[in-house]
């Protein structure tokens, strides 16, 4: 099992160096995985798949490893030739698995998580079934966070118009099922503690000066000195049992502040919870690339 977790973890810290590259996408990973997770369970799917879904979830940006930084990191919407770029990120992601002994746990999530029901998703236009259960069910809450979530050129947008988008849209951009179930449970406020969130009881911060998110983790006291990935801003964390927040020194972080820190103690704790849901048998498929949906 320590294999196994030590390839897994490979492919969590690689994802996670990749969010760093984004100021503002803190979190998103975390929280796409813990919506899908949430989603499978409430299908009824099996613990493995469960397992799978989840690190798909958290894996499935892998490819804006090959997206410029200048693009990435823009404060303006994207041009339509930008765009484009953007859109290379799942056939990207899909040929860097290529040859790891787990690919194949993930790679449907990665290569096809914005397809649509109706086939006007990228990159290959599939349409209905033909898209993978795993890979429809990442792609609505990939799109839930990003509604809900900030971004240089909007705030994000409240929990209940989110929803309402996704229900409008069941059947062509999201899947009727599974889309269906993600609005239920939605509604009954299953994602509260999610939204807004970089990990399980710490919400997002903002930098006080540009706006981007300062990653707040569990292992930071009170009184650490934190940095945005933006600006070079420091900022100095008030933290309580009840209060987490951040207020600004006015001063500017050295070249090794700066530096990407990556939250190893959660990405650990994202793979057990992965190895330990996962059976022999899905294993076995996942080193050899075989469907596992």
């Amino acid at each position: 099992m320590k294999h196994i977790e030590d390839l897994l973890q490979s492919l969590f810290v690689m994802a996670s160096m990749v969010e760093a590259r984004d100021p503002y996408t803190g979190g998103h990973l975390w929280r796409v995985a813990q919506y899908s997770r949430l989603l499978a369970e409430a299908v009824d799917m099996p613990k493995d798949q469960v397992a799978r879904i989840s690190a798909g979830g958290f894996l499935h940006d892998l490819g804006k490893i090959g997206v410029p930084d200048h693009i990435l990191r823009k404060p303006d919407r994207l041009s339509k030739e930008e765009f484009a770029i953007i859109r290379t990120h799942p056939e990207v992601g899909s040929r860097l698995l290529q040859g790891h002994p787990l690919a194949g746990l993930v790679i449907k999530v990665v290569q096809s998580h914005h397809e649509t029901p109706a086939g006007t998703g990228y990159p290959e236009a599939l349409s209905g079934d033909a898209i993978a259960p795993e890979a429809r069910i990442v792609g609505i809450c990939d799109a839930f966070d990003a509604m809900t979530s900030n971004r240089p050129y909007r705030r994000g947008m409240p929990v209940e118009k989110a929803l309402s988008i996704i229900e409008s849209e069941l059947g062509h951009q999201f899947d009727e099922f599974y889309g269906g179930t993600f609005v239920e449970l939605g509604r009954e406020g299953l994602f509260d503690h999610i939204v807004g969130y970089s990990e399980e009881g710490i919400p997002l911060q903002e930098c006080p000066i540009c706006g981007p998110t300062i990653v707040v983790t569990r292992k930071h006291v009170n009184g650490d000195h934190l940095f945005c990935r933006n600006c070079g801003g420091e900022a100095v964390l008030e933290r309580s049992d009840q209060h987490i927040a951040v207020h600004p020194t006015g001063q500017k972080g050295s070249a090794a502040e700066l530096a990407t820190e990556l939250n190893i103690d959660l990405i650990q704790e994202l793979v057990k919870s992965a190895a330990d849901h996962l059976n022999n048998t899905a294993l076995t498929e996942a080193s050899k690339g075989e469907a596992l949906l």
